[in-house]
């Protein structure tokens, strides 16, 4: 399957069906469903006008939605037409939601791809990036997500792990943009450790808090981000540091160590320290050490050799992101700042710009393109004295 055709096709399928009537959303769902039917059918025979096999198809998905819709919308008429039931009390069904969605049928991966798409309100482009595989193929798995669901009742929630994994995901993508959207996560996770007695509970909620009591110091005044070490401290929310603190000290008293937990402990140490250069590095190069035998995640590795090169010397960090591959994201960004703490200047500011044109947001890129300018501007300084 030519998955860079699929991609590139997608576009202006979407825009045929905007052009004959769908809005863009319909129309996105409509080419989804019709991306699966192709990754399912073309490899045994790939129809000789691709775009227009994908169009027809994708325009029947379309009409067979839009039929569906009208006749819930009927049939929601009609339930409005019923005389009023008594008082009821108000509930909040979101966290309910978010088990129904984890379902049993899909895979971790699908469900929580699923629930982000259906509940979280993620688009397809944010999920994608969150486990840095392409649209395209993020929306096959949503796509067949939604077909395996679609036949079996939502009788059977889905496990706490998966949940965790979502609520995680929101407040990740609210985090470096929608507050909204991490302010929500924090308030179902909070939800969810009321009403659920369990350690990795705990130590998510306590990671939210902690990075969410450093947010009013993660940019300036113009947006431009501000990195960890020269954030004003004073604006970072103490009593939700305290709180992220007990909640976390509580969850390691009972020694069951998870991800969220050993995460959580990582950003205690950042928040506790009254300096940048206050900062513990030997105690969170530990804590990484055991996030790597949790979850062997290449992402966790890189973030260790960040911490090595602070606890260990530039060159440890450099020797410890040798063994990763350089195409993970935010690589070269890596290496760049353990290039410069080197005094390898040179080749810093190279990175920090391969780095910019990688970067996935335009905040990020604009932090990165400033910092190799700054590195081109000293070198050239020198090379003028």
């Amino acid at each position: 399957m030519d998955e860079a055709l699929l991609r590139s096709l997608t576009p202006s399928v979407i825009g045929v069906l905007v052009r004959r009537g769908a809005d863009f959303a319909a129309a996105e769902d409509a080419v989804q469903e019709a991306l699966v039917e192709a990754v399912r059918l073309w490899p045994a025979e790939r129809p000789r006008d691709p775009k227009g096999w994908l169009v027809t198809v994708a325009w029947r998905k379309f009409l067979d939605a839009t039929r569906s819709e009208a006749a819930r919308r009927r049939r929601e008429d009609l339930v409005d037409q019923e005389p009023e039931p008594g008082p009821a009390a108000a509930v909040d069904d979101t966290l309910q939601l978010y088990f129904l969605c984890a379902h049993p049928s899909l895979t971790p991966s699908s469900a929580v791809a699923l629930t982000l798409r259906a509940v979280g309100g993620l688009t397809t482009r944010q999920i994608a990036r969150a486990y840095l595989v392409p649209e395209a193929t993020m929306a096959q798995r949503i796509s067949r997500a939604k077909r395996t669901v679609s036949a079996v009742r939502f009788d059977q929630p889905g496990d706490v792990a998966t949940v965790l994994r979502v609520l995680y995901l929101v407040f990740n993508e609210g985090y470096s943009g929608d507050l909204d959207l991490a302010a929500e996560a924090i308030r179902l996770t909070r939800q969810l450790a009321a009403v659920i007695d369990h350690p990795e509970v705990a130590g998510l909620l306590a990671l939210m808090l902690l990075h969410h009591a450093r947010r009013a110091g993660r940019t300036a005044p113009d947006g431009a981000l501000v990195p960890l070490a020269e954030q004003d401290r004073g604006r970072w929310d103490t009593g939700l540091i305290a709180e992220g603190i007990g909640i976390l000290q509580g969850a390691l008293a009972r020694d069951r160590l998870g991800e969220f937990q050993a995460q959580a402990a990582i950003a205690a140490l950042h928040a506790d320290a009254p300096t940048a250069g206050e900062t513990d590095w030997v105690q969170i190069v530990e804590w990484y050490d055991e996030l790597v035998r949790l979850t062997a995640s290449p992402v966790v590795r890189l973030n260790r050799a960040v911490a090595v090169g602070e606890a260990d010397g530039p060159r440890a960090g450099l020797a410890a992101l040798a063994e990763l591959d350089d195409a993970l994201p935010r690589y070269a960004a890596v290496a760049a700042y353990l290039h410069e703490c080197d005094g390898d200047l040179v080749a810093a500011a190279r990175l920090y710009a391969e780095a910019a044109h990688r970067a996935p947001d335009l905040a990020e890129r604009d932090h990165l393109t400033r910092q190799a300018a700054r590195l081109n501007t000293l070198l050239k300084d020198r090379r003028t004295d």
